[in-house]
């Protein structure tokens, strides 16, 4: 799990980094002593990056999250939130559940607000949940349907913060490479964030997002790399998801047909879906979630272990399951560096 560096900047990830969307009751309640043992089973495995965000339980995510990590250094793990949703409360909320997935409270809404002042507020607050005076990296989260203002106004603020090192580096997260790649092009960012666009299922950012990436210096953190938990099982079945809905019939069958190839080389679905998705020498972490410590054993377990044989990414290829021009995890040694 060594670190790597992001962009230019200063700041280091690991190379398996969890993703805290679960600690904040995403699809399913946990208890704060379920989210801490995620949290420090990480931890004993060699995670040191960690992302969360308000838009995840509320900021329930984050409260658990600086909760878990407030006995650890802080000078030896990471941390990125995400700016462009603030929370306001409703006092009137709090006996409705939230309509956005997560099991908790209405208690607060989400505003969007990529202005400069909403850019401060949301990362103060952010702060104050985490329990920290300061983070790694902060994201522009989900700027698609706000392009405008996000470009205008919460990167040249994100940009100040970084300058006076109140931050230590900044990005763009969202599903929507177009979107990313307009920030990768147009600023001077320091990562992004792609969640579900680049996984053994489906590589449209491998056209001109990584590449560009590659060019400017842009580090990607791979997350969604099991695209919403379909790849995240040895045999998956219909009532899992994708795109955070249910499973296309057509895409269930692509998934079956690279299980068989699986079969046939002597490995599993995620362990390939791990392995492919940290192959690309743009990616710097591979961010994937868990709802209990074994999720975040078995991850790390997989992402450290000898990758599929040569054989098995030329079967995908000749069996049109994977793209041919696709960096392949032979070019990754053994103890997951470069």
């Amino acid at each position: 799990m060594t670190g790597v560096r992001l962009g230019r900047s200063a700041a280091t990830v690991s190379r398996l980094g969890l993703g805290c969307a679960q600690l904040g009751n995403l699809w399913a309640a946990i208890d704060d002593a379920e989210a801490t043992d995620t949290v420090r089973a990480a931890w004993e495995c060699g995670v040191r990056y960690f992302d969360t965000a308000p838009h995840y339980g509320l900021g329930l995510s984050e409260r658990r999250l600086g909760a878990a990590l407030r006995t650890l250094p802080r000078e030896a793990y990471a941390i990125s939130t995400k700016v462009g949703r603030r929370l306001v409360p409703v006092r009137s909320g709090s006996h409705r559940r939230d309509p956005e997935g997560f099991h908790v409270p209405a208690d607060h809404r989400r505003v969007w607000d990529f202005s400069a002042d909403g850019t401060h507020r949301c990362l103060e607050s952010s702060l104050d949940r985490l329990g920290v005076d300061r983070v790694d990296l902060v994201l522009i989260h989900d700027p698609e349907d706000h392009q405008a203002q996000a470009l205008a106004q919460a990167y040249p603020a994100l940009h100040e913060l970084r300058a006076q090192g109140v931050v230590g580096a900044i990005g763009v997260g969202s599903k929507h490479w177009p979107v990313l790649h307009r920030f990768v092009t147009d600023t001077d960012i320091d990562a992004i964030m792609i969640a579900g666009r680049y996984t053994l299922l489906e590589q449209p950012a491998l056209d001109e997002l990584l590449p560009d990436c590659q060019r400017r210096g842009v580090s990607v953190l791979n997350a969604g790399v099991f695209n919403s938990g379909l790849l995240a099982v040895p045999r998956p079945h219909a009532g899992l998801r994708y795109e955070y809905a249910h499973v296309p019939q057509s895409v269930l069958a692509r998934v079956h047909a690279i299980v068989e190839v699986c079969a046939r080389h002597d490995t599993s679905l995620p362990a390939a879906a791990l392995a492919f998705a940290a192959a690309h020498p743009a990616v710097a972490a591979v961010v994937v979630g868990a709802d209990h410590p074994e999720q975040v054993r078995r991850n790390a377990a997989l992402l450290t272990a000898t990758p599929p044989p040569p054989q098995f990414w030329a079967e995908l290829v000749a069996e049109g399951l994977l793209r041919a021009d696709a960096p392949l995890p032979a070019a990754i040694v053994g103890d997951g560096s470069r």
